[in-house]
Parts: structure tokens; sequence; C-alpha cells
């Protein structure tokens, strides 16, 4: 008797940690997914192109010109 409760407790307990770690797989697959997200959108935002509009558009930057320059001697 005392085995065959054994073998049931065990079985069940095989079955919560197996429904546990079916619920881990899952938040980790939506975790990798929002990560894969989350790496466009970086990839986006730090494009050259992005930086640059963002620069002379909304912050009045431009490249320096010949007279904009200068040079010193050490």
């Amino acid at each position: 008797m005392a085995c065959a409760f054994s073998v049931i407790q065990t079985s069940h307990a095989c079955r919560q940690l197996y429904a546990q770690l079916q619920i881990l797989e899952a938040a980790q697959w939506y975790m990798q997914e929002d990560f894969g997200r989350l790496l466009l959108e970086q990839s986006t935002w730090a494009s050259h192109y992005r930086v640059e509009q963002v620069a002379t558009r909304d912050l009045g930057m431009r490249p320096p010109t010949i007279a904009d320059l200068r040079v010193f001697a050490p």
C-alpha cells in the first residue's frame, strides 16, 4: 500500500514539475521574441540615416565648413 501511495505521489510531483517547465518554456519563448523585437528597434533608432536626420532637423547641427575649422600647431 505504501508503495502505491509513493508511486501516486511521485507521478503527481512529476506532472506538477512538467507543467511548471512548460510555463517557464513559454515565458522563455516570449522573452526571446521580445528581445528580438527590441534588437530590431534599437538598430532602427541607431541607424546612421536616423541619427543624421535627428541631428540636422531637431538639433540644428550641420557639418563644419572650411571657414569653421581651426588648425593649431603644437
